[in-house]
């Protein structure tokens, strides 16, 4: 989404349950994640980890610097109108890996992963 070269910042969503408008979000392996589950497993992350890895296989490549949850009701408590932003989880990193900060610079890395573990529920269509 955005990075500060200076600084080594890097800014972005990790991951949007619900996009403006409504729209569930169906991930890659055909998964979705309810915004109270994305936001108790966003908590988890900054609490007990707050480090960025590289590709899922490399870790403390850099650090978690802001973390927010946009739920429906954090956004209007802070006067945000409903049409504006995503029922999502944004982030922000400082990259200490220098090999790392090259392939954000050049676009090799242009977007979060997120990884962790759930429980597969079915969802029930509604009648």
């Amino acid at each position: 989404m955005k990075s500060d070269d200076d600084k080594r910042l890097v800014f972005g969503w990790a991951s949007v349950a619900v996009r403006v408008g409504g729209d569930i979000i169906e991930d890659w392996q055909e998964d979705v994640i309810d915004i109270a589950d994305l936001e108790e497993a966003a908590y988890g992350f900054a609490a007990d980890f707050g480090t960025a890895g590289e590709m899922h296989q490399r870790g403390g490549v850099g650090r978690l610097v802001e973390s927010v949850v946009f739920t429906k009701a954090k956004a209007a408590a802070m006067g945000i109108p409903p049409d504006v932003l995503p029922e999502a989880w944004w982030v922000g990193f400082k990259i200490t890996d220098d090999e790392v900060w090259q392939k954000v610079k050049d676009g090799v890395y242009s977007m979060f992963s997120i990884e962790g573990n759930g429980t597969r529920e079915t969802i029930k269509e509604a009648d």
